[in-house]
C-alpha cells in the first residue's frame, strides 16, 4: 500500500543523465486524458551531475544532495534556487538519483510546488569565458531578466 505523501524516486544509471520525459501517448477516453498530462519531472545533464558531485565532495558531504526549486521574488517574479541539502528528502519530494560505478551517487531534490514550474526543465552546467554555473532550460519561461536568475511564466 502506497501513501500519497510518499517520496517519488527516479534513478538514472550508466550515463548519469536523466532522460527527458517521453511524449504523451495519443488515445481517447479518460485513460487517454490521464496519459496526456505532462510528467512532473526534470532532467539533469551529465555536466551538471559531474558538477554536483564535485561540489558535494569539495564541501565534504558526498552523501548530501542538491535541492532545486523556485521562490517568488527577483526582478521578474520567480527566482531559481539551488541549495545544498543534508537532511533526508521531504514528504512528496521528487528525488532524482544518478549512480556511476566507483563514484558517489548524486541526488537532486525538488519540492512538489516547484516542480509545477520546473517540470520538463533541464538543469545544466555551463562553463564559458564569462560565466560558470548551473543554468535551467525551462520550457515554462516566458521572459528572463538580464541577470538570468529570475523569470516569469507563460
Amino acid at each position: 500500500m502506497q501513501s500519497s505523501e510518499e517520496t517519488t524516486t527516479t534513478r538514472a544509471a550508466d550515463s548519469g543523465a536523466h532522460p527527458a520525459p517521453a511524449a504523451p501517448a495519443q488515445s481517447s477516453g479518460a485513460a487517454g486524458e490521464a496519459e496526456a498530462k505532462p510528467k512532473r519531472t526534470l532532467s539533469v545533464s551529465d555536466a551538471a551531475v559531474q558538477a554536483i558531485r564535485a561540489q558535494l565532495a569539495k564541501r565534504g558531504t558526498p552523501e548530501g544532495a542538491i535541492r532545486v526549486g523556485i521562490r517568488g521574488g527577483g526582478c521578474s517574479g520567480f527566482s531559481y534556487v539551488i541549495e545544498f541539502e543534508d537532511k533526508p528528502p521531504r514528504s512528496g519530494d521528487l528525488v532524482l538519483e544518478f549512480a556511476e560505478p566507483g563514484k558517489a551517487t548524486v541526488r537532486v531534490l525538488c519540492d512538489k510546488k516547484s516542480i509545477l514550474y520546473l517540470g520538463g526543465s533541464v538543469l545544466d552546467w555551463e562553463k564559458t569565458l564569462m560565466y560558470q554555473g548551473f543554468k535551467f532550460k525551462n520550457p515554462h519561461e516566458a521572459t528572463r531578466c538580464g541577470c538570468g536568475h529570475s523569470f516569469t511564466v507563460a
